[in-house]
């Protein structure tokens, strides 16, 4: 009951016409970059780190969440339209959703990934009001073995998972370790890796490296391919944009089931929603062959909804990770954690305490999100897809001009200036490669916590390595990590046998 009257102070706070209104433009704009492909959520959150210096905490974070769902939302629209993803975590969505819009079916399509995503987002958010503070109160018997534990397993999982090299997840965690060292060591306060450069001496700020390598490096990779053939083709929606009462009934059982392969997902740093997207797909294929008219293959609906859930559920329990534990378990909430850090606030067990009516009144207004989300999506689908016909040279010289204001802005520094470009060539050069960029932000982030985390264990048992194994905390952490890398390498083999058995001799 207690988190029921807390919620219900959050709504309180939030539902006031200034903060409505960041709600509302951060759902918009959520969804408009999310249907741009090759752009998203963390990209979004990312250029807007700058601008929202001036916003007080809760109108920026709620902003910021607004647009993390909204990203997810908006990612399916291009993927079923144009079957050219947003974001990966909507290439499950664009398989059957694809199908079903080559079928005349795109409305029915774009409503069925609007109301899944609102399902699985919806129950994870509940699931986060009730549980994140008994998480957050877990957290409180974590000591500095235990965070290093914590780190330990977001730099491997995600390294294993997000790659399909293992190598390329590891070459980008070091990328990101490495700039995180860049500074004034905080324990001695040495100066590490500034060449004398005052600008320096408090590091490389986050804000630099994630729009340098989400929204630069992305901008000099379409650069790149400017004047190649593009064979993709947008099919316009016409129609009915609701679902039939049959149709409804079809998708309920999918949208629990891939809510279900979600939740559990969200709390796991495996870089995002691909994971669970996948199985929930596989999962309704697998059903669907079993049926007397398999409908997969053909645009099944139920191939749109479970994908959709899942995906927004994991989002969900993400923010509760995020909250309780101050574990990003993707990019974009790497981002969302750095907004937190700008303003002072560690996500994490104190949060709560220190800084609660600001968590509640953040949780209000995911639910108020949500239902924003479905009336931009159910609707006005037809409108976003005009913003695939925006031509690439004018969107992305756009977004190469307001990163470089934004970047100046924050600090009115030209060594930021120059810093982004040099690490834009490198997240271009990892965007040309395949090297993924989520290990950079996860390591950036929670390098320095791992640093002092790792020497505070050591100076409190006299250089003894076992400490870091010594209570169950770190003992279940460690397990569930070998789980994941097992599980993540079993998968890739996998994969890979598969391609060279359907590969032609």
């Amino acid at each position: 009951m207690n988190e029921i009257a807390n919620l219900l102070e959050g709504f309180g706070s939030v539902l006031t016409p200034a903060n409505l209104l960041y709600v509302v433009l951060g759902c918009v704009i959520g969804t408009a970059v999310g249907v741009l492909p090759g752009l998203g959520s963390a990209m979004a959150v990312a250029l807007l780190l700058p601008v929202t210096f001036t916003l007080d905490p809760l109108a920026a974070l709620v902003m910021m969440a607004a647009i993390y769902f909204g990203g997810l939302f908006g990612d399916s629209i291009s993927g079923i339209l144009m079957n050219t993803p947003g974001n990966s975590t909507a290439i499950a969505t664009s398989i059957e959703g694809h199908r079903m819009a080559l079928n005349g079916r795109a409305p029915q399509a774009l409503a069925a990934a609007a109301v899944g995503a609102f399902f699985g987002g919806l129950i994870a958010t509940v699931l986060v009001v009730f549980f994140a503070p008994h998480l957050a109160n877990l957290a409180t018997r974590f000591g500095p073995g235990e965070y290093f534990a914590l780190a330990v397993f977001a730099f491997v999982a995600i390294s294993v998972v997000v790659s399909d090299s293992v190598l390329k997840g590891i070459a980008a965690l070091l990328i990101g370790l490495a700039l995180s060292v860049i500074g004034t060591d905080q324990v001695s306060g040495a100066q590490r890796f500034t060449f004398g450069s005052v600008e320096l001496f408090d590091g490389v700020s986050v804000v630099v490296i994630t729009v340098s390598m989400l929204a630069i490096g992305e901008v000099l990779y379409v650069a790149s391919r400017i004047g190649r053939p593009d064979d993709r083709t947008l099919i316009a929606p016409q129609g009915r944009p609701y679902l039939t009462r049959s149709e409804f009934r079809e998708m309920v059982p999918a949208m629990a089931r891939g809510t279900a392969f979600g939740v559990p997902f969200g709390v796991i740093p495996a870089g995002g929603a691909e994971v669970p997207t996948f199985l929930a797909y596989g999962a309704e294929q697998r059903m669907d062959r079993r049926s007397r008219k398999p409908k997969f293959g053909t645009g099944a609906i139920r191939g749109v909804a479970a994908p959709e859930a899942a995906g927004n559920a994991t989002a969900g329990t993400a923010m509760g990770a995020l909250l309780a534990l101050g574990l990003p378990t993707s990019a974009t909430a790497a981002m969302l954690l750095a907004a937190f850090q700008q303003y002072g606030m560690q996500p994490g067990p104190l949060l709560f305490s220190r800084n609660g009516d600001l968590v509640w009144a953040l949780m209000a207004s995911l639910f108020i999100g949500m239902v924003v989300l479905l009336i931009l999506n159910m609707p006005f689908a037809r409108l976003w897809a005009n913003l695939l016909k925006i031509p690439r040279e004018y969107l992305y010289a756009g977004i190469a001009v307001f990163a470089c204001f934004g970047v100046y802005a924050a600090a009115a520094s030209i060594v930021d200036v120059v810093f982004m470009l040099v690490l834009g060539a490198i997240g271009f050069a990892m965007r040309r490669y395949d090297v993924p960029i989520a290990p950079v932000l996860i390591a950036v982030i929670l390098g320095p916590l791992a640093e002092t985390s790792l020497r505070a264990a050591m100076n409190n048992s006299d250089n003894d390595p076992l400490t870091l194994v010594s209570t169950p905390i770190t003992i279940t952490l460690y397990v569930l990590l070998a789980g994941v890398v097992a599980i993540g390498v079993f998968n890739k083999l996998k994969l890979r046998r598969s391609v060279r058995a359907d590969a032609p001799e």
